[in-house]
């Protein structure tokens, strides 16, 4: 088990979710919200999951290895990231589901999160490929697995200073 390939599956698993919403019907609102329901709270499960996690070990061995500015700098960029995604996601809840409105909602986060992966995915996920042993991925993979099932059912979102997350980590 290899915490950034278990990552990578979550990126598959959200743009998949995001890919069902454009497929079904704006009438349909009963399956809309049940997707974007699953979705919501999956991309907060997530981030928790990464900023418990992986982004406090991406910021260890990335010290360890000598990038402390490249890696505090991607690290602050994730946390402003999870931020914006949390509040895109609020900003569904106040538009009718399977209105135009609400879909320029969802695809407002779908970009914040696309943006955001394609970021993590370039740079973090690289950076700890790269020097984080496979033993420190699996202990991780491990990790984030007990915690992103044990809360399958979401968490409360919370936005974070990023300067102060990796100040404190």
């Amino acid at each position: 088990m290899d915490v950034t390939q278990l990552i990578l599956d979550d990126h598959h698993e959200q743009r998949r979710l995001f890919a069902m919403l454009e497929q079904i019907d704006a009438s349909d609102r009963d399956a809309l919200a049940a997707v974007w329901t699953r979705l919501a709270t999956f991309l907060e499960v997530h981030a928790e999951t990464e900023e418990k996690f992986f982004y406090p070990a991406l910021l260890q061995v990335g010290r360890t290895a000598g990038d402390t500015e490249g890696v505090e700098d991607e690290t602050l960029d994730a946390i402003k990231d999870h931020n914006e995604i949390r509040d895109a996601v609020a900003a569904v809840a106040a538009h009718q589901v399977g209105s135009d409105d609400w879909f320029a909602a969802v695809a407002a986060a779908n970009k914040a999160n696309g943006d955001h992966m394609a970021e993590e995915e370039r740079e973090g996920l690289t950076d700890f490929r790269r020097h984080a042993s496979l033993q420190l991925r699996h202990e991780l993979g491990v990790s984030f697995v007990v915690h992103e099932f044990a809360h399958v059912t979401g968490v409360r979102p919370i936005d974070k200073d990023p300067d102060s997350w990796v100040a404190t980590h």
